[in-house]
């Protein structure tokens, strides 16, 4: 197996060793570390509350933590499948601003929507909101490139496949289905898509000297 480019390899090591902390310390990695809720943290007289709250890193560290090892496996397995290829492409530093912006953007998104009530108050682990990043960068890179699914078994182009994934989460999202953050892995497709753009000089964001991105 050729060796991973340095990103995706530290990425790897994060998830796993957030996933070993999480079986060994326990809740209170949770409680520091998950992305909690805006409405958590006061007790409406000023105070704040002794349940865990928001601050202002778990917009980054959430991505570390998963719930269990088949969420850390299928998430594990998509950073090796996209993000190699896509960080041998870019390279590391783009790479990990496209990352950061992804992983963000999906807790953005989390909190945004579960302050508007769109769904029951409580935490949110899991680096899926980049996995779906990846994903789309993956189509917009290498849009005819045959993907092999695991379940079902059935090649797809990459951009079918980005239509697939979203089109699944919408509906989830919108339907409530299984209790998982599927408006943060739209939101870390949105965001990303965003980045492409903003480094493409496309629309939204006119008026600007493109830099070169597949």
């Amino acid at each position: 197996m050729p060796r991973l480019p340095p990103a995706t390899l530290y990425l790897l090591w994060i998830i796993t060793g957030g996933y070993l902390l999480q079986m060994v310390v326990g809740a209170p990695i949770e409680d520091w570390f998950a992305l909690w809720p805006l409405s958590t943290g006061t007790d409406g007289f000023g105070g704040l509350q002794s349940t865990p709250m928001f601050m202002p890193w778990q917009l980054l560290t959430y991505a570390a933590l998963h719930g269990d090892f088949v969420h850390l496996f299928f998430n594990g397995l998509a950073l090796w499948m996209f993000g190699a290829m896509i960080e041998s492409t870019w390279g590391t530093r783009r790479f990990v601003q496209y990352a950061l912006v992804c992983i963000a953007g999906a807790g953005l998104t989390q909190l945004v929507l579960g302050a508007l009530g769109l769904f029951p108050p409580g935490p949110t682990i899991g680096i899926s909101g980049l996995t779906y990043g990846l994903l789309l960068a993956y189509g917009m890179l290498f849009p005819n490139q045959q993907v092999m699914l695991l379940i079902p078994p059935i090649p797809m182009k990459a951009k079918y496949l980005v239509m697939l994934f979203a089109g699944i989460s919408l509906f989830m999202g919108i339907t409530g289905t299984g209790g998982i953050a599927h408006f943060a892995h739209l939101g870390g497709m949105l965001f990303g898509w965003l980045m492409i753009r903003y480094w493409r000089g496309q629309p939204p964001f006119g008026g600007r000297r493109p830099r070169i991105v597949r």
